[in-house]
């Protein structure tokens, strides 16, 4: 796998006017090759980090976190993306809206918690006042011509997904309903949106954002560093690779009791943007727990059947899923700096499931805890290797790896189409 992706020529009349980072880029994208780790700039310069924003992170659909969390009108969470902080909530009507965190008075942070209840808006610098609707309700000492109707909160755009909050950045997002349509009859039967958060984690890994995603791309690494994990986990990603021996055989065995039961399990079509698949667990395995038991009593949504594996929902650039019988879990990657990630967990059951009956936060969370700081420490070495001035980009396994090289590819096409468009469009 030597292909080198294409790039398109620099304008001529913009080259010397073109932002050097822009170059550096251009030039990285082609030495890089398909079936290879990215050039050591894209996980350590300060200034592709920046491209890595604009191309990326303010241009394509960012998980934010589920429904249930902001459940009542009023309700709202906060997140910043690089240096953009934002708002989530729900309006008087029910309805989920996102709007820049930023008073159109002077620009100061409006809400400051990362999570709370409130009426009104008000920003704490000079109390400009705002409905859940984003519009301008109150100001002090505006001149008499000053018109609120000009000064709303800005937009966001955003999208849901059975409950689960999708936001995007740019004034014209990529297209989000192939991705809705594909992987919802896999999530459906598991009702997200009827859950509840019961455990949530928060961890800073000292490692570029692509490091972090590229080490969840292949369970190459899951031998060796995640026993807990593998209690459960059957390593094989493709239902039909038969050189996985046992594992080959309890996908066959579970395939067709998912066809009895009307759930889809083969493979999504997601190219390299999304996948959405459902795995079985290993032999006689019900949930990701230490024991391999049900890490809550009280099944998602109406499911009877207590063994469903799990549905793994994976989307670029910064979330992945598991949808079980009992539990689901969500994953957001958010980048801080170019070798800084925050990777925020949660752990959600039924609404209605008790806890110290149905379930014990403890217990359900102890397996992806430890996982997640393995995954840590993995990808800080790894990060701390690529600085180093022998680095050189080793070829992936194409059986083992062949996700994360679905993602580098993405990732370099998706850099090559940012760098294409006129300046003058960003």
């Amino acid at each position: 796998m030597n292909d080198r992706i294409s790039i398109a020529p620099t304008r001529a009349d913009c080259s010397d006017i073109e932002p050097i980072h822009y170059r550096k880029a251009r030039r990285e994208l082609a030495r890089s090759r398909s079936g290879y780790a990215l050039e050591q700039a894209f996980y350590t310069d300060a200034d592709l980090y920046r491209l890595d924003i604009k191309a990326v992170f303010h241009n394509d659909w960012v998980f934010v976190a589920n429904g249930c969390e902001i459940p009542q009108p009023g309700d709202y969470l906060t997140l910043t993306i690089d240096k953009a902080p934002l708002i989530v909530l729900r309006d008087q009507d029910g309805q989920l809206r996102a709007f820049h965190n930023s008073c159109r008075h002077r620009g100061s942070r409006i809400c400051e918690h990362k999570k709370g209840h409130t009426n009104r808006l008000v920003c704490p610098y000079h109390q400009w006042t705002y409905d859940l609707n984003g519009e301008l309700l109150a100001t002090r000492y505006m001149a008499q011509d000053f018109d609120a109707r000009r000064f709303p909160l800005k937009p966001v755009q955003l999208e849901t997904l059975h409950g689960m909050i999708y936001i995007c950045l740019a004034e014209t997002p990529p297209d989000f309903n192939h991705f809705r349509d594909s992987i919802s009859s896999y999530i459906a039967p598991h009702q997200p949106e009827r859950t509840k958060v019961v455990y949530e984690s928060t961890i800073i890994e000292e490692a570029n954002w692509k490091l972090v995603i590229e080490n969840n791309r292949e369970c190459y690494h899951c031998s060796g560093n995640h026993p807990e994990l593998l209690i459960s986990l059957v390593e094989m990603a493709l239902p039909d690779d038969d050189r996985n021996g046992e594992e080959f055989e309890i996908m066959q065995q579970k395939a067709q009791r998912w066809d009895q039961l009307g759930l889809p399990h083969a493979p999504v079509d997601g190219g390299r943007e999304f996948r959405c698949i459902r795995l079985p667990f290993r032999q006689g395995i019900k949930s990701m727990t230490l024991d391999g038991e049900l890490g809550c009593k009280k099944l998602l949504g109406e499911l009877t059947e207590e063994d469903l594996g799990s549905v793994r929902a994976f989307r670029i650039p910064n979330n992945w899923h598991h949808f079980l019988s009992d539990h689901i879990l969500h994953f957001r990657v958010l980048p801080l700096g170019p070798d800084r990630t925050e990777v925020r967990t949660t752990w959600l059951v039924h609404e209605d499931a008790i806890e110290g009956w149905d379930y014990d936060p403890e217990r359900l969370s102890t397996v992806w805890r430890a996982t997640n700081d393995q995954d840590r420490k993995l990808a800080e070495e790894n990060h701390r290797g690529i600085c180093s001035p022998g680095y050189e980009p080793g070829p992936y396994s194409e059986v083992a790896e062949f996700m994360a090289i679905n993602f580098t590819d993405w990732y370099r096409a998706k850099l090559s189409e940012f760098l294409q468009r006129p300046q003058d469009q960003e």
